[in-house]
């Protein structure tokens, strides 16, 4: 099999000729620090995994009067053109003499100004200040937000020319800026957590009208992908885990928003992959519901979240493909490589059974042991599925 035509036979449930073996989104720290600057695709190819590509490519809708933010410069990874207009758009400036580096945006809009503050280091980026100051904040995004619609055929020349190597794999858009796929998910990166999920209980409306509002423009954005030719699209985020929030939490604020969005997705003809990078044992079957395609990250305690593989497996297997459930911290780093393959094996022998199953690190990871990588790619080349 093509590694593509592998990866899919898994996505389908299915079993492939041996174990799909992939990684999550690659950190350019680690390309950085471990590989010279090497680009995510020589990754794969340098470890002969199966390779995956990260399109990410909106357009503005020209007959609401919207435009590229002209200022932006080429987007960064996982990142997309914005897309600005004449009542909503945003500024931004650098704050000097910050340990890290700081940037305040301020988005404008007719109606008054919302601002937040990012910043970042060498691994990764966080909000240091929220753009939800005041529930009524939420009016402005309501009123104003654009709304990106998916370059059909800018994806379909990336697929063409992808061909056979690998998945074509995307997520479903986050508030520009900083964000997260998953509705309940994104506003957490606009409103503080722990202060979100007090107002479910002191002001569940707002909840579900903050819900709606960044619904709405993902709603838009998936209809706008029929005919292009994804393999698999990321909804979700660790904000949604059973780490972070409670299953009754995740029934009502998490499960009927991005459900909705998982069928119109399908209604697309487009497959989605729900990402839980967190505790996932006490909602499997409600993430399985929704009827995603796939379910990730799978991580192990040890790593701080809480996952069985095998009981996973054996409680939602045959219903989705499961990708991910490999401990990269204590395997990709600081073992010998007869510990890495061992793992391996014991995730194949816990979730391979009968496919539908991509061994993966749970989630990305920034230092890892070169060779520890070649001992984890090379062993699940060697799961191989009997006929």
């Amino acid at each position: 099999m093509t590694s593509k035509q592998r990866l899919l036979t898994a996505l389908t449930g299915r079993k492939p000729d041996r174990l799909p073996v992939t990684s999550h989104h690659l950190m350019q720290y680690f390309l950085d620090k471990y590989l010279g600057g090497r680009s995510s695709q020589e990754f794969f190819e340098q470890f002969g995994l199966d390779p995956v590509t990260w399109p990410v490519m909106h357009k503005p809708d020209t007959a609401k009067g919207e435009h590229f933010d002209p200022l932006q410069g080429a987007p960064g990874f996982l990142e997309a053109r914005r897309i600005w207009s004449e009542r909503w758009r945003a500024e931004a400036e650098e704050i000097p003499s910050q340990a890290y580096k700081t940037t305040r945006f301020r988005f404008l809009t007719p109606k008054g100004v919302l601002s937040m503050v990012t910043q970042s280091n060498e691994h990764t980026t966080w909000v240091a200040e929220y753009l939800i100051k005041s529930k009524r904040d939420i009016d402005l995004i309501g009123e104003f937000m654009t709304n990106p619609l998916c370059d059909v055929e800018a994806i379909n020349r990336i697929a063409e020319d992808w061909g056979e190597r690998g998945l074509v794999r995307s997520h479903i858009p986050c508030f520009d800026v900083f964000g997260q796929p998953g509705t309940w998910q994104d506003a957490c990166c606009l409103f503080p957590t722990e202060q979100l999920i007090l107002a479910t209980y002191d002001d569940p409306g707002w909840v579900h009208e903050f819900l709606r509002i960044l619904q709405r423009r993902k709603k838009i954005f998936i209809q706008s992908m029929a005919g292009a030719k994804f393999d698999i699209l990321e909804l979700g985020g660790g904000s949604a885990s059973s780490t972070v929030i409670s299953p009754k939490m995740f029934q009502t604020f998490v499960a009927p928003y991005d459900s909705e969005l998982i069928a119109l997705a399908h209604q697309a003809g487009q497959r989605i992959v729900y990402h839980t990078c967190g505790g996932m044992m006490p909602i499997l079957e409600m993430v399985a519901a929704m009827k995603p395609d796939a379910m990730e990250t799978f991580t192990p305690p040890a790593m701080g979240g809480d996952m069985r593989l095998a009981e996973a497996k054996r409680r939602i297997g045959d219903r989705v493909c499961m990708i991910g459930g490999f401990d990269q911290f204590h395997y990709l780093k600081d073992c010998p490589p007869e510990a890495t393959r061992a793992a391996v094996r014991q995730c194949f022998a816990e979730a391979g059974e009968g496919g539908g199953y991509i061994l993966s690190p749970s989630d990305h990871f920034f230092d890892a042991d070169v060779r520890l990588i070649e001992a984890f790619a090379d062993e699940a080349r060697q799961c191989v599925y009997a006929a």
